[in-house]
């Protein structure tokens, strides 16, 4: 059989992606239902017409680089210092609901312990990427549930990170994982360091240098972000680490939102692919065999999440409406647990068929969180014109 090239499959993924959206926009469903039908139906468990796995899981890692460099460069020490108040309360006392409610549920169907421990650790993160994407960029986002919305989402980016940090350095045996966590532990400081003085003693003369030309602004950012993150690989940690690393070091510089704004549309590029590879890499006939854990898992998150955010946001003398709208906004799984079952896979702490559940209750959390929310709340994408705000 002939082999799709990288050129064939971008056209296939990219043709079939927008005849997707067009359907989906024509029946007002969320783009990322077409994305990810797209993958379902293209991929190797479907048509198999984008069938190469080492091509799907570059897409999918290369989506979440740009995606965590941008995070990190909203992340500056000041904004940390702010969050550290109500929400990182708010995140802690969630985290924990989150984590009991996963490995509850993996425990009760026969998982391991580990495998049931990834789990309690993927499902308490919620999606930056649907959270952020579904806020009007001119009314929500400057307003205060707008702002307790990226907040809680900055502060599980943050676990979700040392999360990743845990997972890259573990090994088969004790010795082997101690010896990994070590280097870890040497590696990310020593990279945040250098990261730190490149910026102040080599980008920031540059783009001072330079900052008339918005082209070359563009490519030293794009230069800095995959250069951290090989970097960060070399030194034992992950590409998303490194790219992690590369955002927080320009986050301090006045010229970071300009970077971000400039790398938006490279983003969203990358996510049409980030969200395709998560369809093409659900193999829908083992989905179906751990179907009833997936359902249930899905199904308790979707129910709890709000609730719970509301109800911690409550306690914190929140109106209960803002608590109730930041809650359905926060109440998926993220991108950031399908990175986690990706890493834990390989790294053998997860079986095939646990992946398979964490994967596929993550995007059943997307797909439904992204109707209740572009059914009852203001966004970008709303189906109503009275919600529909940019």
């Amino acid at each position: 059989m002939h082999s799709t090239g990288i050129i064939e499959s971008f056209f296939l993924i990219f043709t079939g992606a927008a005849v997707f959206a067009s359907a989906a926009l024509y029946t007002r469903q969320p783009l990322l239902v077409a994305y990810i039908a797209v993958g379902c139906l293209l991929g190797p468990y479907g048509l198999a017409l984008v069938s190469d796995q080492d091509l799907l899981s570059e897409i999918a890692e290369i989506g979440i680089i740009f995606l965590l460099f941008l995070v990190g460069l909203d992340l500056p020490p000041g904004k940390l210092k702010d969050m550290a108040g109500e929400g990182l309360l708010t995140a802690l006392v969630t985290t924990l609901v989150f984590f009991l409610i996963g490995y509850s549920l993996m425990t009760a169907f026969g998982f391991t312990n580990t495998e049931a421990i990834v789990t309690g650790v993927a499902v308490t993160f919620s999606s930056t990427i649907l959270g952020i994407k579904l806020l009007p960029t001119t009314v929500l986002h400057h307003r205060h549930v707008g702002e307790i919305v990226i907040a809680l989402l900055l502060i599980q980016d943050l676990v979700a990170i040392l999360a990743l940090v845990l997972l890259a350095g573990y090994g088969e045996t004790v010795d082997e994982t101690l010896e990994s966590l070590s280097t870890v532990l040497i590696a990310l400081p020593l990279l945040t360091l250098g990261a730190m003085l490149g910026v102040r003693y080599l980008l920031l003369p540059l783009i001072a240098r330079f900052d008339a030309f918005h082209e070359f602004i563009f490519l030293l950012a794009l230069g800095w972000c995959l250069g951290l993150a090989t970097i960060g690989s070399f030194l034992g940690l992950t590409f998303e680490i490194g790219a992690f690393v590369a955002g927080v070091s320009l986050a301090t510089s006045p010229i970071s939102q300009y970077i971000a704004e400039a790398l938006r549309p490279l983003r969203d590029f990358f996510l049409v692919l980030f969200f395709f590879s998560v369809g093409a890499n659900l193999n829908l006939a083992l989905l179906m065999q751990v179907l009833l854990p997936t359902l249930f898992l899905a199904m308790a998150l979707i129910a709890v999440k709000p609730g719970t955010f509301a109800l911690a946001l409550r306690l914190q003398k929140e109106p209960a409406g803002t608590g109730w709208e930041a809650g359905f906004r926060l109440g998926q799984m993220s991108e950031f647990s399908l990175l986690v079952s990706y890493v834990a896979l390989g790294a053998g702490l997860l079986s095939v068929e646990a992946a398979h559940v964490i994967q596929g209750a993550t995007v059943l959390t997307l797909v439904v969180s992204s109707y209740i929310v572009i059914f009852r709340y203001p966004s970008p994408i709303a189906l109503s014109a009275r919600l529909r705000r940019d």
